[in-house]
């Protein structure tokens, strides 16, 4: 058999397709493979170029392969759609991104560390939690909106409904729907303890992380933000600018655009030569909490709450896991 030069690995859950070139561009290998072979079959391969499409698990592919001695590039979905001649398959895939790995000017996602990857799963669950508590709150308010029982807007007011509940003596609720409201309460109770456990964790990796810390400077940016960029963006010397970055996924310049009017797109652009260039100082979380919060609050916590939750949903999109291409 020739000598491999280049390799498009189409990637699955349990069947994956590879397509090999030699130098002159002429097919040497197109077979299928199972899970368990791919390790098995790379290893024994020569020291090759491998083009694999940025998707889910592909970091940890990109990973293992380099472990072998393979030189790995993840590409963008959208930038291997073009090379796609016909009858969209495994096939037809894997020899797009053979074909696309090779361009001069392909554009590749840096690959995640394990430790970047841990954080992203780390803001993923604590969304979840979040939307969970959301929709856990707009069932509570339903349900006793149905009995004529209304609350103000906000957390107290839900703090409210539950008073009512808990209320042995109140007569407007039937007693099936109360001990169905309270399990909700109590549902909401441990949704908020997890979302604080989380918050802390998110603080601790925060701390630990020096690329976080420098971001944290930004206006508008805390710790929240400043390690969801941290995790999504591998290597931000892989971008010109802050302008040719998009944290998350493919999608993030246009909703870049539809977050015009906030101070993301700033950020995002200041985050970019922050993580590359900056030294500035840490600064004390501390430093910017009001005096009149006093110390009942954790000054990390209170600070990681500061404007970061409506900018950190662009980061958290089921596609996130595509990366950012680079310049």
């Amino acid at each position: 058999m020739q000598t491999v030069a280049t390799i498009g690995l189409d990637i699955a859950k349990s069947v994956f397709q590879v397509h090999g070139v030699d130098a002159a561009g002429q097919m040497v290998i197109r077979r299928q493979l199972k899970r368990r072979q791919v390790l098995v079959f790379f290893a024994k391969l020569p020291p090759c170029l491998i083009g694999i499409e940025a998707c889910a698990s592909s970091h940890y592919w990109a990973r293992e392969l380099q472990a072998v001695g393979h030189t790995v590039r993840l590409i963008p979905p959208a930038y291997v759609k073009p090379y796609v001649k016909r009858q969209k398959n495994d096939a037809a895939d894997a020899e797009a991104i053979c074909e696309a790995v090779t361009r001069p000017n392909m554009r590749f996602v840096p690959i995640k560390t394990i430790e970047q990857q841990g954080c992203l799963v780390l803001h993923r669950t604590r969304h979840l939690l979040v939307r969970q508590q959301t929709a856990t709150i707009n069932s509570i308010r339903a349900h006793l909106a149905e009995f004529g029982i209304v609350a103000p807007v906000g957390r107290r007011g839900v703090e409210h409904l539950l008073e009512v509940v808990a209320d042995a003596n109140d007569t407007q609720v039937p007693e099936v729907a109360r001990a169905c409201v309270a399990a909700l309460g109590v549902q909401l109770q441990q949704l908020k303890a997890q979302i604080l456990e989380f918050d802390r964790r998110i603080l601790a990796w925060h701390r630990s992380s020096e690329a976080s810390r420098r971001l944290n400077h930004i206006p508008g940016v805390g710790p929240l933000l400043a390690t969801a960029l941290v995790a999504s963006i591998a290597d931000p010397k892989a971008f010109r600018s802050g302008r040719t970055s998009q944290p998350g996924s493919v999608s993030f310049r246009s909703r870049i655009r539809a977050e015009a009017k906030t101070s993301l797109a700033t950020s995002a652009n200041e985050g970019i030569a922050i993580c590359v260039a900056s030294s500035r100082p840490e600064r004390s979380p501390s430093s910017a909490m009001p005096k009149s919060m006093g110390p009942s609050i954790d000054p990390g916590l209170w600070h990681c709450w500061q404007g970061d939750r409506r900018r950190l949903r662009l980061l958290h999109s089921p596609t996130s896991s595509r990366g950012s291409p680079g310049p």
